[in-house]
């Protein structure tokens, strides 16, 4: 365990309080990079201070992109001194974060070539870069690697017709931002139509791009010669909001998170309540609570949206062990998303991975079989442990299961959890979470 790098927490006492949401880790970013496509100002509200933040912010920088905090929570970006990407410029970046590489588009049509960011982000499953590539070159750009980097060139992208093997968000949201300025028009069939990528796309329509979507999972862009500066507030995680929902079911409290909005949260909420949480909606956010004192055991399969989001699976099965009975979840798009269970079994957590048959399950893996399945059995008392975060969303799943625990758990790694948590441990104090040391870059 690193001593510069852990938190202590003691546990058995139910989380009670308010947390105010900002924009998500998952769309802020890529409001980012969108503001790439303009020589014009484009103002972005409500961004959390978490480490994708900061990557992108120093990565405009070092091109020249001006970046401002003008009001706390509020940036300014203005990209019209931008200047060709470098190897360089990803020194000490590359592979910390799978954002970098969605800039590839706006920067092909500004200088006609740029380098390939390495991808990165939590170790859950390949996130490769070949989707990326693959899509690019069908809109006209050319892919070349040269001394362990590669770099695509281009005389200019041009719309088309581009089929998804699998609605993938990353490759999905890569074609938008590649095709805003793409000379004609692109059709992008079975592609990923997650909430935070309807956020980008209403923030590329507000700077001028012409983008409709169908209900088959077709996303139209027609192309136009430039775009606007704009301003824009990003919407409210919703990762954020099914962990703190996770977190007061399982410890038997209550907690209102401001922000949270009930229409990109339908398909949790309704999980939530057939395992017994509670939940409340008013405009200024939903609270959460344990129903009728008990949790009911269930069965779920995650899913592209509108199914049940992947990053929803964690810290719904540590509240799942306080169950009564056996549940069952299917892990469909990630292959390696059940490690983070060892550590919880070592809390008294009884969890099983096993196998189970293309079949019998919808999975992208097809018969490569891999270990996706776990079983939960129930209620089961956890108790402290020593644990280290493998990755973002087990981290926070660690942190519910250290406040259900009986006794001390300490938790390593802890800076993990900076990647997508503004705030995270002003906002346990503010639950009234025993928090009884505390060593991070928090």
């Amino acid at each position: 365990m690193s001593a510069s790098d852990y938190i202590k927490l003691r546990g058995g006492k139910p989380l009670i309080g308010e947390i105010v949401l900002r924009g998500g880790k998952n769309v802020v970013p890529k409001l980012m990079v969108a503001a790439l496509l303009t020589d014009e100002p484009v103002i972005i509200r409500d961004v959390p201070k978490i480490e994708d933040v900061e990557i992108m912010s120093t990565i405009f920088r070092r091109l020249g992109v001006e970046i401002e905090e003008i009001r706390p929570g509020t940036l300014q970006i203005t990209a019209k001194n931008i200047r060709e990407m470098k190897p360089n410029d990803l020194k000490g970046i590359s592979g910390r974060s799978r954002i970098p590489i969605l800039m590839c588009g706006p920067l092909l049509h500004r200088f006609g070539r740029t380098v390939v960011p390495h991808s990165g982000g939590c170790n859950i499953g390949p996130r490769p870069v070949d989707f990326h590539v693959k899509a690019l070159r069908e809109l006209g750009a050319i892919y070349n690697e040269n001394d362990d980097s590669g770099y695509f060139v281009t005389k200019g992208l041009r719309g088309t017709t581009i089929t998804l093997e699998y609605p993938s968000v990353g490759t999905t949201e890569q074609v938008i931002l590649s095709t805003v300025l793409a000379d004609g028009l692109t059709e992008l069939h079975n592609a990923a139509v997650e909430p935070e990528i309807m956020d980008l796309i209403s923030m590329l329509q507000k700077m001028g791009a012409i983008i409709s979507v169908d209900t088959d999972r077709t996303i139209y862009v027609e192309g136009v010669d430039s775009l606007s500066g704009t301003v824009h507030t990003g919407m409210p995680d919703r990762n954020e909001t099914a962990s703190w929902a996770c977190a007061a079911i399982g410890t038997n409290g209550r907690i209102f998170v401001r922000g949270a909005q009930q229409l990109p949260m339908m398909t949790f909420l309704n999980k939530f309540r057939q395992i017994g949480g509670g939940f409340d909606v008013n405009r200024d956010g939903i609270t959460f609570y344990r129903e009728n004192g008990h949790i009911t055991p269930i069965t779920l399969e995650t899913d592209v949206h509108p199914g049940f989001m992947t990053d929803w699976q964690q810290p719904f099965v540590v509240a799942l062990t306080q169950a009564k009975g056996q549940s069952v979840v299917h892990e469909t798009v990630y292959e390696n998303r059940f490690g983070y269970t060892e550590s919880l079994n070592d809390m008294g957590a009884k969890i099983k991975i096993f196998e189970e048959s293309p079949d019998q399950i919808k999975s992208r893996f097809g018969k490569r079989n891999y270990r996706q399945s776990v079983t939960i059995e129930g209620p089961t008392k956890l108790h402290g442990a020593q644990i280290e975060v493998p990755d973002l969303r087990a981290g926070f799943s660690y942190v519910v299961a250290a406040l259900i625990a009986e006794g001390d758990t300490t938790i390593s790694n802890f800076k993990v959890l900076q990647r997508g948590y503004e705030h995270l441990v002003a906002k346990l104090q503010s639950l009234e979470a025993e928090i009884l040391e505390i060593k991070t870059s928090l």
